[in-house]
């Protein structure tokens, strides 16, 4: 066989050799063993990309289940949470909570749909200096009317079982708390890094 005919199998090895070496000498991108399998963080990466795949398409369904109401996703997601927190205390304070937004943004958020007349503003009997947020009546009967697609999404969204269900409630309430964490040690080590260079 002519030597030609052999370099690009040569070159094909060298390339493949040459790859799986900068695979092997790659620097992890996380250090716990939990995470780690057989020494790699490739299941790690995958499970991440995995997420941020989810992530963008739920908050997709989110926002065309807002432009079904005429809403931006995030003023739809406001208004669900109030419809589920208005009959305990549905305040500013309690939906910033639940959502994890800011008091602020959910103030303004608020306005938005006070102004649309999907929501009303009732003064706490138990304290008069808060305010009670509830739907008006034309909020719940769009949402209403919502759920003859909201269901089958969701249902088609979450193909789990009663065990993974709660499992994955648990888990998901764990990586809230951790994730806001990472967010202040990220912005802690991008400080300490350049104070380093300075």
């Amino acid at each position: 066989m002519p030597a030609s005919t052999k370099r690009p199998t040569t070159g094909t090895a060298t390339t493949k050799a040459g790859a799986s070496s900068a695979r092997k000498t790659s620097k992890l991108t996380v250090s716990r063993p939990e995470l780690l399998v057989d020494g790699s963080d490739a299941a790690f990466r995958a499970l991440v990309h995995d997420l941020l795949a989810f992530s963008a398409r739920i908050q997709d369904i989110r926002n065309k289940f807002g432009r079904l109401l005429d809403l931006s996703g995030t003023s739809y997601t406001i208004l669900m949470s109030i419809a589920h927190l208005q009959h305990g205390e549905a305040g500013i304070n309690a939906i910033a909570d639940h959502l994890h937004f800011s008091g602020a943004f959910i103030t303004t958020e608020v306005n938005k749909l006070v102004k649309a007349g999907l929501v009303a503003k009732v003064t706490n009997p138990e304290d008069r200096r808060r305010v009670r947020l509830t739907l008006t009546p034309e909020a719940r009967t769009q949402l209403d009317a919502l759920t003859g697609i909201q269901s089958p999404v969701n249902d088609m969204l979450f193909p789990l079982s009663a065990e993974e269900f709660q499992m994955l409630g648990q888990i998901m309430s764990k990586l809230v708390v951790s994730s806001d964490q990472a967010l202040h040690l990220v912005d802690y080590l991008a400080l300490q890094a350049k104070v380093a260079e300075g």
